[in-house]
């Protein structure tokens, strides 16, 4: 990896830019009267194309190059699948702590702010604020191992992290309106909802430090395999539980395929003009 300051800064960058994308989408949420499920299903379903395609193609790939270079071919791909294995299971374990109601994952709409039998449901419940900071905590909590993911590859490849930061800003969008929806109504305060939708969105780059300060010290061609292997596995389990489920539910299942399949062939013609 090029730890150049240069370089240090950029993929900081696009991890930060990622992250904070949910705060467009709680701008959505207050600024639109309708949400654009059409323009949502087929974004979603791009994300997920471009993370599934370079997941496979190219970060598995170079994971299990490093790794056998040092431990053989054998236990270099062993290791590999282990550690592909181990991002999803990370991620599945995260989604599995995080109870129901305060998942982020459960679709809501712009529509919800006005929708009347939804406010009654939240104002039925008791501590309403506590729901609404567990609902961004939880966007936290998912954001956090997103933005290693993010800085990982764009440390190693800044070509490879510029579609993944767009990819990941966009999967951040409809999480910005989920975070939103219920904390507005906890509160009926619009700028308190945007801002603890703005700053769960902070976990992303907060992962890319925190990561960057574990693995400095001790980097080397084992490390940089076990964790690009890690982060192909959270970015194929993020398209297959959530974006893919998620365009599904916002549209046409034939909107969010196409989605998927540009996303592919946009990742492809990238790598290939980038080679």
């Amino acid at each position: 990896m090029d730890w150049s300051d240069s370089n240090l800064w950029f993929a900081f960058g696009l991890t930060l830019f990622a992250g904070l994308s949910t705060g467009i989408g709680s701008a959505m949420a207050f600024f639109s009267k309708t949400t654009n499920t059409k323009f949502l299903s087929i974004a979603l379903g791009f994300s997920a194309g471009v993370m599934i395609y370079v997941s496979f193609v190219e970060i598995f790939v170079k994971a299990k190059d490093a790794l056998t270079q040092d431990l053989g071919v054998k236990m270099g791909y062993i290791i590999t699948v282990v550690s592909f294995f181990g991002g999803m299971l990370l991620i599945a374990l995260i989604d599995k702590l995080i109870p129901h109601f305060e998942n982020p994952h459960e679709n809501i709409k712009v529509e919800d702010i006005d929708d009347k039998e939804k406010d009654e449901e939240y104002q039925n419940r008791k501590s309403l604020y506590k729901v609404g900071v567990f609902t961004a905590l939880a966007i936290a909590i998912h954001n956090f191992p997103e933005g290693l993911a993010t800085f990982a590859a764009a440390l190693k490849d800044p070509t490879l992290g510029i579609p993944i930061a767009v990819a990941i800003a966009i999967h951040n969008i409809p999480e910005g309106i989920a975070v939103s929806v219920p904390i507005y109504f906890a509160t009926h305060d619009k700028k308190k909802a945007f801002r603890y939708s703005f700053l769960s969105g902070l976990a992303e780059p907060v992962g890319a430090i925190v990561g960057y300060f574990i693995f400095y010290s001790i980097f080397n061609d084992i490390t940089f395999g076990v964790l690009f292997a890690g982060v192909a596995g959270i970015m194929v389990f993020i398209s297959l539980d959530e974006l893919l489920p998620a365009a599904r539910e916002y549209g046409e299942h034939h909107l969010s395929i196409y989605g998927m399949i540009a996303g592919m062939m946009v990742m492809a013609l990238s790598l290939i003009l980038f080679v």
